[in-house]
């Protein structure tokens, strides 16, 4: 079979070109990808070549196809799996294999999401990598940086009482910050914070930009948050003149039993530590690039407050399958991290100036050509495009998102 992938040669040397896949054997799976979601982490890769470690050497001769957030259609089944993945069928992908550095995205020539066609490998079946997936292809897409933040409030934790036990996850019935929340992994986690089982009572959201906080609020609601008995405030800390106190009065002096930062900004982080109530947990979320990034903690609160403060990266595989299901079902938006679509046309360019596109994340269909298009300028194409104004209609319809709708007007008009 013939694909078109975009595929890594050398740092910095990433190549949109087909070529010829092998068959599969008895334990693989061919799949068609759908879409691809582009990460900063395979930007960084590309950047890094074969320094990165899931990057194998060689590659130059055997060039591995890049992207890691992929989601698609199972085509043909090896005799190993029949009994469990059947053609047709939709899958979602989770890129983190336990146990091992090779992932997709990184370290497979015939493996990855920047592709029309794919093989998975028997080590990641068995590993319970490949996901059966009832919901759209672009929700299993995202799944995978939406779990990273489901992680996040399963690494939160708090103290039981009488007991050297802890109690996993945010507070229920607490107060909950996201701070520098209003870019697509803040969002993400927005969108979770308002169906997790452990119902917070209060979701604060700060920023220092008024466009992005209003853009927070139009695709998360305050008012969709009050029906689920839950207060979401918005709140724009660069007009406030006392941070510490002006967050802390939204809670009634209480303080918050999670925070979480969501930027590398150590003056964010000493607010946020600032904050925290009695028992309070905070998470380090946002990976910094400086080895050396520190701030200060009040160590007394420490010990007499019972601060404690933990950081994550990546997720489990439990944590994309329960973004598959709470997303199929209609609980969780992942769509609010959307900002752009386009084609595989677009993988090249978008990957490689992905840091100095504005906007969230940019959704790749593999199996069309469409330039790299924002959201927000479909009413205006639809003057003159017919498909435009079919998408624009379908977003508006979804307070301004992409959505499986939108997803299936896309698919049907290049019969894909």
């Amino acid at each position: 079979m013939i694909t078109k992938a975009l595929r890594m040669y050398a740092a910095n040397d990433i190549r949109l070109e087909e070529f010829e896949l092998p068959d599969i054997k008895d334990d693989e799976i061919l799949i068609k990808i759908i879409c691809d979601s582009v990460c900063m982490s395979t930007y960084k890769c590309v950047k890094q070549g074969e320094k990165h470690k899931r990057v194998p050497s060689g590659i130059s001769e055997k060039p591995v196809i890049i992207g890691h957030e992929f989601a698609g259609q199972i085509v043909k089944v090896g005799k190993k799996w029949q009994n469990e993945f059947q053609p047709g069928e939709r899958f979602a992908q989770q890129p983190q294999i336990p146990g091992q550095l090779d992932t997709p995205g990184y370290s497979y020539q015939y493996y990855g999401g920047d592709t029309q066609y794919a093989i998975v490998p028997n080590e990641i079946i068995e590993k319970g990598c490949l996901l059966h997936n009832k919901g759209s292809y672009f929700e299993a897409s995202i799944a995978e940086p939406v779990a990273c933040c489901v992680a996040g409030f399963h690494k939160m934790y708090h103290s039981i009482p009488e007991s050297y036990e802890h109690a996993y996850g945010n507070k229920p019935g607490g107060n909950l910050i996201i701070m520098g929340g209003c870019g697509p992994m803040g969002l993400a986690a927005i969108s979770y914070a308002l169906c997790t089982e452990n119902k917070p009572k209060r979701v604060v959201v700060t920023d220092i930009n008024d466009e992005r906080l209003a853009h927070a609020e139009q695709v998360l609601p305050m008012e969709d948050a009050r029906k689920n008995g839950i207060e979401l405030l918005y709140v724009n800390t660069s007009s406030m003149d006392d941070q510490v106190q002006g967050l802390l009065a939204l809670t009634d002096g209480h303080g918050y039993d999670d925070v979480f930062i969501f930027a590398p900004v150590r003056s964010m982080a000493e607010v946020g530590d600032q904050i925290l109530a009695d028992d309070g947990c905070m998470n380090i979320f946002a990976g910094p690039a400086d080895n050396q990034f520190s701030g200060e903690v009040n160590l007394y609160n420490v010990h007499y407050s019972g601060h404690h403060y933990v950081g994550c990266t990546g997720s489990l595989i439990s944590d994309l399958k329960e973004v598959v299901e709470k997303s199929a079902k209609g609980f969780m938006k992942p769509a609010v991290m959307i900002t752009h679509i386009g084609g595989i046309n677009a993988a090249r360019d978008v990957t490689i100036n992905l840091p100095s596109t504005p906007g969230g994340k940019k959704l790749l269909y593999m199996q069309i050509e469409l330039p790299l298009t924002a959201i927000e300028d479909f009413r205006e194409l639809g003057k003159t495009d017919p498909l435009f104004l079919k998408l624009a209609d379908s977003c508006d319809a979804h307070n301004g998102l992409w959505n499986a709708e939108a997803e299936e007007i896309l698919l049907d008009h290049f019969h894909q």
